[in-house]
């Protein structure tokens, strides 16, 4: 049975995942427990639309994004297997039109990411493993805010985490339970800041930490043929703070730049169907609490409510898969008194797997 349903799960790989905080992407390890040697390259598209009173109409404040990601999975023998995985799990990209009412028309900031993980699984037997691995994160950052006379850059910081899990398994019923838990962190930035502060222009420098998560993945066949599967993840957004000194030095600009009142938990919950030899599909809703109120004015999103369908065809060695989410973002409160509501994203998400 679950050489034939996993191909449903893949379906539902191919959905991005606009999650809390900047999260872009729920950073599974499914591909640890593909089968043999497998590489697998993926694409996804979001369109987020995020508009409301900044105060003063805002327009749409959120900018569309690509993302890319690439995996390889092989054993080195039957009981150790491995895994590397290139993506950009993080992200951000926010611009207040000109031409708005807008308190902060012209405003803009920008998060960029890419993360490269390794992860070794051993099997104990009776269905029992454990996995731990390394991951290495490139980020960096930029804002503008020309009602402050405001803007910052960073260079692109390198930093260290890493990551431990067990799982157990069940094969001829395709259950598997899979936790796993991701270091925080943190980056140190080179930054130039101009603007509100003690000088004009400054060279500065500040740390912001990539927070730490534990996820719950898990999934379990119900009929012949047909996959439950779903996830549980918790993310420490708390930790998350974005405060060049510069800036939070400034009268007018106490507070953070971005910083979040509470942590995140997202749910999943789906199911997969094989229909015949070749294709397969998935249907899956999700719940992400968000991060409180109130909220950066350069992420003005409450919580989120998802739907996503997932299709997939393999032939022989190959698998394509296809996905499209859409989501629905509650209402937010900003630190200005900018109100936020009745916003929606769409993500649309492509990956291609080989085994050989």
């Amino acid at each position: 049975m679950h050489k034939y349903i996993a191909a449903g799960l893949v379906a539902l790989g191919a959905s991005p995942t606009l999650a809390g905080g900047i999260e872009r992407s729920p950073q599974s390890m499914n591909i640890l427990f593909q089968e043999g040697r497998y590489l697998e390259l993926g694409a996804t598209y979001g369109a987020p639309r995020v508009s409301g009173n900044a105060p003063g109409a805002s327009g749409n404040i959120a900018r569309s994004f690509f993302s890319g990601s690439i995996a390889y999975k092989a054993d080195v023998n039957d009981q150790l297997s491995y895994a590397i995985i290139l993506d950009q799990p993080f992200g951000a990209d926010v611009l207040y039109p000109t031409g708005t009412g807008a308190t902060l028309t012209g405003a803009t900031a920008k998060i960029s990411n890419t993360t490269l993980t390794g992860v070794l699984r051993y099997k104990f037997g009776n269905g029992f493993s454990a996995h731990a691995g390394l991951r290495s994160s490139w980020t960096s950052g930029s804002v503008g805010l020309p009602v402050l006379g405001y803007s910052m850059a960073t260079n692109t910081d390198q930093a260290f985490g890493y990551l431990v899990g067990v799982a157990y398994e069940k094969p001829e019923i395709a259950m598997r339970v899979a936790l796993t838990y991701q270091s925080s962190i943190k980056h140190t930035f080179d930054a130039t800041e101009t603007g509100p502060g003690p000088v004009p222009q400054a060279s500065t420098r500040f740390s912001t930490t990539i927070p730490e998560s534990l996820n719950l993945e898990f999934q379990t066949g119900i009929a012949e043929d047909t996959l439950l599967f779903g996830s549980v993840r918790w993310m420490k957004w708390k930790d998350f703070v974005i405060a060049p000194p510069q800036y939070t030095a400034s009268p007018a600009t106490t507070a953070p730049l971005v910083a979040y009142q509470k942590n995140s938990v997202a749910y999943t919950l789906g199911v997969g169907r094989r229909f015949n030899e070749n294709w397969s599909g998935s249907l899956s809703l999700s719940y992400d609490t968000g991060n409180g109120n109130p909220t950066s004015n350069l992420g003005p999103t409450g919580s989120r409510t998802s739907i996503g369908i997932g299709a997939s065809y393999t032939l022989d060695a190959m698998t394509i898969s296809g996905g499209v989410q859409y989501t629905k973002l509650g209402s937010a409160t900003t630190n200005l008194g900018g109100q936020f509501s009745n916003n929606s994203a769409i993500g649309v998400g492509v990956r291609v797997g080989f085994r050989f």
